[in-house]
């Protein structure tokens, strides 16, 4: 029994120097990196929610650790704002910026939202950063960056380097408040978004990559379905029709196509020239180019629900639908005659 008890005691020390050892190490910088990240704390986070947070941006090793040195510190407090931390910061500094409150103030906060094009998000930054929308669109378009980027995120391809795209990174820029410091490079602001976008495309990878399309078309018709659709069960069946168009051989035939390839804004109306036109975005196009074929790239940037719904269309065999756009509901049909029916009846 001595031996036993001497034995466990011997365990025991190991077990607590290792998780000691543990909490130490984990409890040190992430990395000698000394660029700047923007963390926003918002009001009524809970400290354990903001360990999650911090986890999610890289700048701790550990949420655990640091949970556990919350539990022995409940005297920290934490001040909702914007902070300017780095990977190269122990989380014992990153708190006591927290609970000082050393808020960075040169700092705006911007929500893109979604279904709208690259242009109006560009122009929106521009208005609130020290960076113009030139600027920003000539580092969006440099074809050496854009390589760099196609190494650096696995969600984008060749695809985007595709001459006949108006904006390569159109598609790609996920809708959602972000907090950018006043003063950030456009490489800066294109990265910050990809980031976001790359977190929000991960639980998805492998239904994207299994997809059997590349991700450019999944993007595409995320796209579509975006500017069709409101509802989720509406979003699903309209990428079943797309999907069954495209295997029928057909043209999608869809005016939001059209509006911007012939950069209308949505809504001013159509005109006979403006559908006819031969464009690798419309999918009007007169002479036949565009059957069986997606648009060359996204018509804007997609939410979350319409990607999946691309992943995951309804199990309906419609053909055709026909959006009512004073109401919101989308009709459904199977043929032609009674998708010109509902046109006629609904107007």
């Amino acid at each position: 029994m001595r031996k036993v008890i001497i034995i466990f005691l011997i365990v025991l020390v190991i077990a607590i120097k290792g998780f000691v050892g543990f909490y130490i190490y984990r409890m040190t910088p992430v990395s000698n990196d000394d660029n700047t990240i923007i963390y926003t704390l918002n009001s009524g986070t809970s400290k354990l929610n903001m360990t999650d947070e911090l986890k999610k941006q890289g700048l701790i090793k550990s949420s655990f650790a640091l949970k556990i040195y919350l539990f022995f510190h409940t005297d920290l407090k934490l001040q909702a704002g914007t902070y300017e931390l780095k990977k190269n910061m122990s989380p014992e500094e990153i708190l006591n910026k927290l609970h000082n409150g050393d808020i960075k103030n040169d700092s705006h906060t911007i929500t893109l939202v979604e279904g709208r094009r690259l242009t109006e998000y560009v122009k929106n930054i521009a208005e609130n950063l020290e960076v113009t929308e030139e600027d920003l669109l000539s580092k969006m378009s440099d074809p050496e960056y854009l390589q760099e980027l196609i190494q650096k995120y696995w969600f984008l391809d060749e695809s985007i380097l595709n001459q006949e795209l108006y904006y390569p990174l159109e598609g790609y820029l996920f809708p959602d408040t972000y907090t950018f410091l006043e003063k950030s490079t456009p490489s800066e602001i294109i990265e910050k978004i990809l980031n976001h976008t790359s977190e929000k495309l991960e639980n998805l990878k492998d239904a994207i990559t299994q997809n059997g399309y590349k991700i450019h078309d999944i993007m595409s018709m995320a796209a579509i379905i975006e500017l069709e659709a409101v509802s989720e069960n509406d979003r699903k069946t309209v990428s079943q029709v797309i999907y069954k168009r495209l295997q029928e051989g057909m043209s999608l035939g869809m005016d939001v196509t059209t509006y911007y390839a012939v950069k209308k804004e949505m809504g001013t109306g159509l005109t006979r020239t403006d559908l006819n036109t031969i464009n690798s975005y419309n999918t009007h196009s007169s002479n036949h180019s565009m059957y069986g074929k997606l648009p060359v790239g996204p018509i804007c940037n997609p939410s979350l629900m319409s990607i999946e719904a691309v992943l995951n269309p309804s199990e309906t065999d419609y053909l055709y639908f026909y959006a009512d756009v004073k109401t919101g509901i989308v009709y459904f049909t199977r043929t032609l005659e009674e998708h010109n029916q509902i046109q006629r009846e609904v107007g």
